[in-house]
């Protein structure tokens, strides 16, 4: 699989890294939280027809690129 993607006259990669922390970096994205937040990711990402490369949830931030 490419890391870029094609169009009729066009090779591109639109990547982004996104990161996301609760107001006051409280520790609350741990347990069910945590777990239910990385669900939600994924489905919005598919809604959108995007890919996540890698996603990472913190107890107090999350990664995704």
């Amino acid at each position: 699989m490419s890391r870029y993607e094609s169009a009729s006259h066009v090779f591109y990669r639109c990547q982004y890294h996104i990161v996301w922390t609760p107001k006051y970096r409280y520790k609350i994205l741990k347990g069910q939280v945590g777990k239910e937040l990385y669900r939600s990711i994924y489905i919005f990402c598919s809604m959108k027809k995007c890919v996540v490369v890698e996603l990472n949830v913190q107890i107090d931030h999350v990664h995704w690129w």
